[in-house]
């Protein structure tokens, strides 16, 4: 999950959020500027003690951990270090934020926010997958010169980094056509602020929307992609300029080969099958609730109007 804010304020904001504790100690380690060090992405974790044992996790990653998702960027150089900060539940960092978000970035300085306690959940299913996704939007940033992408872009590139196509991927994808049918790009943006039910089948969507155009066009695309924005293309631009077609063509393209019809497989497999019957089970479920409580209100009204009328005659 990336977040945008003014580039001042954001980092205010982190320093208030992380506390005095830890303002000296992140003074020196954001990176905020300094030369590019090239090889393998570097990485600065800081947590409480009582997170010791994820940092140390996360330390004990081997050196070309991340190699993957520098190359998905097309990057030569990962840049700077990134200050990847631990939070725990109930911290300051943690507060406000969905129970179901597991991390968060600031891509254009280089820090990443994760919560080891809420691993594993869709779409990264570990600590690891987590690291992977948010440092994904760090060095998609730096990519792009710190020129914007849109959100389904950036979250579409994150989930490639973060893990592989899996079957709760195909799950989501269906869920979210069956729902809500095929949905243009642009109100996937609004989607990543939504239910959680809609957060998932928008990280979904932009996953396989971008699975898709590296089935196309290679998996150079999404370099090429950044590398024309960084030059200051606007990204429809760039995206005609890297892949050779338009990205309505390019959307078109990907209904197409997701629509229903090619989800029959899936549809009709047994695990999908248990999936609906839970699904309807849910859905069955909360319209006893909502009748129960409807019938026990009318009840209630009932009550309160003999009480209110008296011993009267009934016809």
């Amino acid at each position: 999950m990336s977040r945008r804010l003014p580039a001042i304020s954001r980092l205010v904001s982190v320093l208030c959020l992380i506390g005095a504790a830890w303002a000296g100690r992140l003074a020196h380690a954001l990176p905020i500027a300094g030369p590019d060090l090239g090889g393998h992405p570097r990485l600065i974790v800081r947590a409480p003690d009582s997170l010791r044992g994820a940092a140390a996790r996360l330390r004990s990653l081997p050196p070309g951990q991340l190699d993957g998702v520098m190359r998905l960027m097309g990057m030569a150089s990962p840049g700077p270090p990134i200050l990847v900060v631990l939070a725990p539940e109930g911290s300051d960092l943690a507060r406000g934020i969905p129970p179901w978000v597991s991390g968060y970035a600031y891509g254009e300085r280089g820090i990443v926010v994760l919560f080891p306690s809420r691993a594993p959940t869709y779409p990264d299913f570990s600590l690891e997958g987590v690291l992977r996704h948010e440092v994904a939007h760090v060095l998609a940033a730096r990519a792009a010169h710190e020129w914007p992408l849109p959100r389904w872009f950036d979250e579409g590139l994150a989930m490639l980094a973060g893990a592989s196509w899996s079957f709760d991927d195909r799950s989501q994808v269906l869920l979210a056509l069956l729902v809500d049918g095929r949905m243009p790009l642009f109100q996937l943006e609004s989607r990543f602020s939504g239910t959680q039910r809609e957060i998932a089948g928008a990280y979904a969507l932009a996953g396989a929307f971008l699975r898709d155009i590296v089935q196309r066009h290679g998996p150079g695309a999404p370099a090429r992609i950044l590398a024309a924005v960084a030059r200051g293309l606007p990204f429809d631009q760039a995206f005609a300029r890297a892949t050779g077609s338009s990205l309505t063509f390019a959307e078109d393209q990907f209904w197409s080969h997701y629509s229903l019809r090619r989800w029959l497989p899936l549809a009709t497999s047994s695990a999908t099958l248990w999936l609906a019957i839970t699904l309807l089970f849910l859905y069955a479920r909360r319209r006893r609730r909502l009748r129960d409580a409807a019938l026990r209100a009318r009840w209630d009204a009932e009550e309160t109007s003999s009480a209110a009328g008296g011993d009267e005659p009934v016809n």
